[in-house]
């Protein structure tokens, strides 16, 4: 686990974005800019009065002022939008999904015949996409802003299924290796937050209370 110093937020709730027709299908979507899908959008406002009791249970003297960031590609702004109504989002190319090069929009089952062997993102990065060590610079990168800008508050980031366990693993001060272990559904929270002077992953693919 990492420990928290005085610089890091007292919880960061993670939000994978909600369906679209390639995750349904399970296509590897990086930089294809895809809209919710009906269901997607569903799940994305599901998500409010959820996150709204997260938060307030999480926040100083149960005030709500949590800092919302997410990435700017339409799925997950679309989520944010429909998730916490009327919030601040501050936009970053540091969530956005893994650029997944060749794989792009393909299927395990394709990859592994275009590959000829079995292929883990944390493994292997993307052919013609990105390294593991570019994946894991970017989160790094988002951590040290959060130790910049959401100290001693709530931080919600509206991201993606490969590059939020990628960020869980930076978070929790484990290698990206370890987040083959972890796995979201669309429309689902991870919540990590400050226990015992460290960051510790207390709830994984929370839908409802």
């Amino acid at each position: 686990m990492r420990p928290v110093t005085a610089a890091l937020p007292l919880a960061v709730l993670l939000v994978r974005h909600g369906a679209t027709e390639w995750s349904v299908n399970g296509r590897h979507t990086g930089r294809t800019d895809l809209p919710l899908t009906d269901d997607g959008v569903d799940q994305a406002a599901s998500l409010q009065p959820v996150l709204a009791r997260l938060i307030a249970e999480r926040s100083p003297g149960g005030v709500v002022d949590p800092i919302v960031f997410s990435s700017p590609l339409r799925r997950a702004r679309d989520t944010a939008r429909e998730a916490m109504p009327g919030a601040e989002v501050e936009e970053t190319s540091m969530l956005l999904e893994v650029d997944y090069g060749r794989y792009e929009g393909l299927r395990n089952d394709e990859i592994r015949e275009v590959r000829g062997d079995e292929w883990s993102v944390f493994a292997h990065g993307a052919d013609g996409g990105e390294s593991v060590a570019a994946i894991v610079a970017r989160c790094d990168s988002f951590v040290a802003k959060l130790e910049r800008v959401a100290a001693g508050r709530v931080a919600v980031a509206f991201t993606h299924g490969h590059l939020s366990r990628f960020l869980t693993a930076r978070l929790l001060g484990l290698p990206p290796s370890a987040g083959v272990a972890f796995y979201n559904d669309t429309g689902t929270i991870a919540l990590i937050e400050s226990r015992r002077g460290a960051l510790t992953l207390t709830g994984w693919n929370i839908r409802q209370l």
